[in-house]
């Protein structure tokens, strides 16, 4: 009877120990960020031109203090190979990319190429006097990848997100394929990158979008970029999955998008003390995303320029 009351008592100890620290910590996340409304949008599956046109979109309007700071979340349809701001399109093996039926764009962003399919995206968009995004790339990167963290672990995935990751044996720092090589403070699991992320500062504004694999093959990328011999390409494939991982293979079982999205949701108003107010973009953001579709993401000036 008495180590009964025992056990139960550091049972006691321990939760009245976990729940101070989750109220210290609640402390100082007001501290250092006082409770702010920003946006959740979530939009329906589109096409990738679309969705880097509403991501600039956004970013123009929110940067100049005419919408709130934005989450975004969403989808791609069809299947869409990104290119990086500065990468260049030699990379892509057009051919093998229209036999699979799959787009081709170009992100506002830097990195390296993603294939967009079976995932979901999140685009965090603010001022950048919003403190939450405030000061360098890398501390605005540290800030957001806490909350990216701490949704994937809502998720039941032990993710980190180490201040600096060494490359993995056998990486090539200058790889066409983004989840081959992590960067400091991006999402990892059991070592291998689970959320790739890049960011642009424009129009005062700060954008930072990323996506987050949920099932499917990682290796489909390598299939619609260019590579001296079919050997290297096996190669590349081999690598990515050294390095690289999915919720699904990380958990056993396939995650559904909205449950994602709705760990993501907790997760910002947890950990960065944000109230969301779900919404849609603005009759003008969509006029704004419109022009912008048309006359850069959806042309070939843009698409091919490097």
């Amino acid at each position: 009877m008495s180590s009964n009351l025992t056990i139960t008592g550091r049972i006691q100890e321990y939760v009245y120990t976990i729940l101070y620290h989750a109220l210290i910590l609640s402390i100082i996340i007001c501290h250092m960020f006082p409770k702010t409304l920003w946006r959740l949008i979530k939009t329906s599956p589109a096409p990738g031109a679309w969705n880097m046109a509403l991501d600039e979109a956004i970013l123009q309007f929110t940067a100049a203090g005419r919408t709130p700071p934005t989450l975004r979340l969403y989808a791609w349809e069809p299947a869409c190979l990104s290119l990086g701001y500065a990468q260049p399109v030699k990379d892509v093996d057009f051919q093998n990319l229209i036999e699979n039926g799959w787009e081709l764009v170009r992100r506002p962003t830097g990195g390296r190429a993603i294939l967009h399919t079976d995932e979901l995206t999140y685009a965090v968009i603010a001022p950048q006097t919003e403190p939450r995004v405030a000061g360098s790339i890398l501390e605005s990167y540290r800030r957001l990848s806490s909350a990216l963290v701490s949704a994937l672990h809502l998720l039941g995935l032990p993710a980190t997100a180490d201040k600096e990751y060494p490359l993995p044996e056998g990486s090539q720092p200058n790889a066409a394929v983004c989840f081959e090589v992590p960067s400091n403070y991006e999402i990892t699991v059991h070592g291998k990158k689970l959320i790739g992320s890049a960011q642009a500062r424009r129009y005062k504004g700060v954008l930072q979008h990323g996506s987050l694999p949920l099932y499917g093959d990682l290796t489909r990328i390598t299939q619609v970029l260019r590579f001296d011999s079919e050997d290297e390409r096996r190669q590349a494939a081999i690598r990515l999955l050294d390095h690289a991982t999915t919720v699904e293979t990380v958990l056993g079982k396939v995650l559904d998008w909205e449950t994602a999205a709705n760990a993501f949701k907790a997760a910002f108003e947890q950990v960065l003390n944000i109230e969301f107010v779900e919404t849609q973009p603005e009759p003008e953001e969509l006029s704004c995303a419109e022009e912008l579709f048309l006359q850069k993401y959806a042309h070939s000036s843009w698409t091919e320029r490097i």
